[in-house]
């Protein structure tokens, strides 16, 4: 099947249009769209796409309800209420882009720094997110953004011990006898590659979950490590431990593959099982067995994700683990090593797509998007520059999903803030908008995408026309950028033009139209010699650019800023991973997913909930010095005691009282790569 061309079952008033799932998920599933008379009537997984294999999850196989919505946003809108009511009137395409236009033009005649853009995964594609609104905001000489909101922590930490965001390719898991699934509730978030690992589990793989909630993944797995949250470098320190004591090393691979071994091994003696175990709060024995079993089962795979990387020590905790397969020499084996992020591998061609040489030898401030309700609320100054003056939204839903929301409603609520937020749905940010720009959804653009899961680049080509007057962020930048007086030729590039462009002659187009996807050349034991990308060709175990920085080059645990213990009103310590049938704040609008998540939850460990007189169902007054949310007590065993699970995210206007977990998080940021601390909080719970 080739893309826009019938499949022998398919009825000739009916065609099917090959796709890419745009969403922050490692899969990047291939879509094949059916569309009849001009209308797509299903969305389902392409069977020509191994990672895919056919298979969608049951979001995104719900996509045609997110297109035709009732309240998808079909018409640009202006404010007639106060920021934050949601209360809007219709207006013309011309009238909301000649207005945009010609106040961002005032405000960057003073100083375009005071103008930012803020935006992150809505869409994961190379046009969409971040092509030409690069060039849009390169040539206006806005403030840049630091996109941190993810991965930055773990994947600095790759960079500074694997080279890059790389590892070992995601289908040879199924040849692994041991797998480590490390912070990833992979069921939920990682359908694919949890079909995998149930392949290997049936040919006799053992499966150990390392994460502090007893998620679905954990229920399904042979041993489950429930550690406490920000814990997890001092549990690879102590397997490292008991890899050297006990021999388990490869020393080959170490001595010709490796840098820095001798001071990791004096720093790896120093945590034995029983310090990991009082400081991670699980028995020493697990501790022991778990490295028996890491030392001697071979080949042994460990697939790594973000939750462990969402506290102060997360870039140090990826370093530590992403150490552990060159101690065993896992690499050697194609089945072995570890898996965080493929998206190193992808040559993607940034700068023809973002075009930053339109600054023009200027240097705009970088405000972190963590700290954007404090950023919005300050005032100019020498060391912050020009206050924010404006902001431009797209791809993100920062009042749901920044942390601190409290202080990013400040932010947004203040009334000299101009704020232009392109959307499909009325969010919580669109109701502190001024203009509202209708965007379109996946079905309806071009647009190309690469992975963090697999090593495939996808081509999305539009199935359907835009709905009503929706248009693709790429055109609404186009718009703007002429209404600016930005002449380039760049800015007439068409998305096909764009997507052409993002790897050049590095990847055969062609393959792209004919069959939706394309596949890198990675080999399929990348690092079984060495020839890591680091500036040493070897994994570094000892980091000379971080200790260049004075930061310390070896990996070690770094404490949480709010570590369980280091309060007496604040006992608890919370995280908030996602909600089964959401991600991120996205779909929660969609009824028939809301439904089966029925309404915000946390989740209690019985020991906790009893001595606070908190029973199943009670509503709740979860709250710290940040703020306060309300939501059900669910008291279940899927907490473990001393840490409750804020499920998210909600959007605050469907709050019990309009608001979120995010009320209660924090705008620190981890030890490397600037990244937020969802999952280092504390609180405290009472009956509401």
């Amino acid at each position: 099947m080739s893309a826009g061309t019938l499949s022998p079952a398919i009825p000739a008033a009916t065609r099917e249009v090959l796709g890419a799932c745009p969403h922050d998920c490692p899969d990047t599933c291939s879509l094949v769209t059916t569309v009849e008379n001009g209308v797509a009537v299903k969305v389902h997984g392409n069977p020509a796409h191994r990672p895919t294999a056919g298979v969608l999850c049951a979001k995104v196989s719900k996509y045609t309800e997110r297109t035709y919505h009732a309240e998808r946003l079909l018409q640009p809108l202006r404010r007639v209420g106060p920021k934050g009511s949601g209360r809007f009137e219709p207006v013309t395409w011309d009238v909301a882009l000649d207005d945009i236009a010609a106040r961002l033009k005032a405000i960057a005649a003073r100083d375009p720094q005071a103008i930012l853009p803020y935006s992150y995964c809505g869409t994961m594609g190379l046009v969409q997110g971040e092509g030409m609104a690069g060039r849009f905001f390169h040539k206006l000489g806005a403030s840049l953004l630091d996109r941190t909101i993810c991965s930055t922590a773990g994947g600095v930490g790759l960079l500074h011990t694997l080279g890059a965001k790389v590892g070992m390719q995601v289908q040879f898991f199924t040849e692994a006898r041991l797998i480590l699934i490390w912070g990833s509730n992979s069921i939920t978030s990682n359908l694919h590659f949890w079909r995998l690992v149930q392949e290997a589990k049936r040919q006799g793989a053992k499966l150990v979950c390392i994460d502090p909630r007893r998620t679905e993944t954990a229920e399904k797995c042979h041993e489950h490590l429930q550690i406490l949250p920000g814990t997890d470098a001092a549990l690879a320190l102590a397997l490292m431990h008991e890899l050297v004591v006990n021999d388990w090393l490869d020393h080959d691979y170490i001595a010709q593959h490796t840098l820095g071994w001798e001071a990791l091994r004096e720093r790896a003696l120093r945590w034995t099982p029983e310090r990991a175990a009082a400081v991670c709060g699980i028995p020493a024995q697990q501790i022991r067995d778990l490295a028996r079993d890491y030392g001697t089962i071979k080949p042994a795979a460990i697939r790594l994700n973000y939750g462990m990387q969402r506290v102060r020590g997360g870039g140090n905790a990826a370093r530590a683990v992403a150490c552990l397969p060159a101690l065993t020499g896992a690499w050697r084996h194609r089945a072995g090593g570890v898996l965080l992020s493929s998206s190193g591998w992808y040559p993607v061609d940034r700068a023809a797509l973002q075009r930053p040489d339109l600054l023009a030898g200027r240097t705009p401030r970088t405000l972190n998007m963590i700290t954007i309700g404090d950023d919005l609320q300050r005032p100019s100054s020498p060391a912050f520059g020009p206050q924010v003056e404006a902001v431009v939204v797209y791809n993100c839903n920062p009042l749901a999903v920044a942390p601190d929301s409290a202080q990013v409603a400040a932010g947004f609520g203040r009334p000299d803030l101009f704020t232009v937020v392109l959307e499909q749905f009325q969010t919580d940010t669109v109701d502190y908008a001024d203009y509202v720009l209708p965007a379109t959804t996946q079905l309806e653009h071009w647009d190309l995408h690469t992975a963090y899961g697999h090593t495939d680049v996808l081509l999305n080509r539009p199935a359907i026309a835009p709905v009503g007057q929706a248009k693709p962020n790429s055109q609404i930048f186009r718009e703007l950028a002429a209404r600016m007086g930005f002449d380039d030729p760049c800015f007439a590039d068409t998305d096909e033009q764009m997507c052409r462009q993002a790897f050049g002659d590095r990847l055969d187009f062609g393959q792209l139209l004919a069959n939706g996807y394309a596949s890198l050349p990675i080999a399929d034991a990348p690092f079984a010699e060495g020839r890591f990308p680091t500036a040493s060709g070897r994994c570094e175990f000892f980091s000379a650019e971080l200790a260049r920085r004075g930061l310390d080059g070896l990996p070690d645990h770094v404490p949480n800023h709010e570590a369980v213990g280091s309060s007496p009103h604040y006992p608890l310590a919370m995280i908030s991973p996602p909600a089964r049938n959401f991600l991120n704040s996205t779909f929660v609008n969609l009824r028939s997913l809301r439904d089966i998540e029925r309404e915000p939850v946390l989740e209690m460990h019985p020991s906790d909930a009893e001595p606070r007189g908190i029973a199943d169902g009670d509503v709740v007054r979860v709250f710290n010095d940040r703020g306060e949310y309300h939501c059900k007590a669910e008291v279940s065993p899927r907490a473990r005691p001393g840490v409750v699970n804020g499920l998210g995210i909600w959007w605050r206007k469907d709050g019990l009282r309009g608001t979120n977990v995010n009320q209660l998080t924090s705008q620190r940021l981890t030890d490397l790569g600037g990244g937020p601390v969802f999952y280092d909080c504390l609180v405290e719970v009472q009956a509401a």
